[in-house]
């Protein structure tokens, strides 16, 4: 059946932070099981906002709230959600806070009933798919940013989400930990929605881009040509591109560090 497909619908939500602006004017959504979602737009849009109120962190002026199949009313309604639902932060320092890399990612599993043990095994798993196992005793703010938000996406991955909000995760990061993210983004077999403003990135990780403009989320499937001789989709937004769409120094080589073929 279709409804038991969609995993989140917003319907007709709107929001405003103040009385002169509205930035959700009559937002309608949804995310399909398996959907792999992009959100662009410029700063101030509304996007992370679209996010918490996703979260139930912010309550919308007005509109109707469905996520796995049930309409969300009040604050009780999305503690189930946010078991369900993993939020990367666009700032990873808002996610670290525990003296160690191991027990940040396992503090997750321990606030969800898992037993100390099952919680460590869990975390070093996930550590160990993302290449991040030989950080597991250091402090998370001696970190180098690429490898905090690497930590933090580890940290909601450990809770074993059925979807996921990634907010910016790229952002400011070198090239090598971008296209980390993007293969460990491929290999994930859950939905998600993910917001960025570099186009490159975002078209070879998702199956559908919105576009957030004047309080609205457009699907945009044409293609527009604009002023850096290029053409694509979105165009008319700010965003920006990664250099290079292919890594050499990922060919070949697992996120160990390790030849594949070893």
């Amino acid at each position: 059946m279709e409804g038991d497909n969609i995993l989140i619908r917003l319907e007709d939500i709107t929001f405003s932070y103040t009385k002169d602006r509205r930035v959700l004017d009559g937002i309608d959504f949804q995310l399909n099981r398996k959907g792999k979602v992009g959100l662009i737009g410029p700063n101030g849009s509304g996007k992370t906002t679209l996010f918490h109120i996703i979260m139930g962190l912010i309550v919308p002026d007005s509109g109707r709230i469905e996520i796995f199949g049930k309409e969300m009313k009040d604050e009780k309604d999305f503690k189930e959600v946010r078991r369900r639902i993993g939020l990367l932060f666009q700032d990873p320092d808002d996610q670290l806070f525990s003296p160690t890399v191991l027990e940040d990612v396992a503090f997750g599993p321990l606030n969800l009933g898992k037993s100390p043990s099952e919680a460590k095994e869990i975390a070093l798993e996930i550590l160990n798919f993302l290449g991040l196992e030989e950080l597991q005793d250091r402090p998370p703010h001696r970190l180098s940013g690429g490898e905090k938000r690497l930590v933090s996406l580890a940290t909601v991955l450990a809770m074993e989400p059925e979807v996921l909000l990634l907010d910016e995760p790229t952002n400011g990061l070198d090239l090598e930990t971008q296209y980390r993210i993007k293969d460990i983004l491929r290999e994930l077999d859950i939905s998600f929605i993910f917001i960025s403003h570099d186009m490159d990135f975002i078209s070879q990780t998702t199956q559908k881009v919105y576009a957030m403009v004047d309080g609205k989320m457009i699907l945009d499937e044409g293609d527009i040509p604009h002023p850096h001789y290029h053409v694509h989709g979105y165009g008319r937004l700010p965003h920006t591109h990664t250099e290079h769409t292919y890594s050499p120094i990922l060919k070949g080589v697992r996120r160990d560090g390790k030849d594949k073929d070893s």
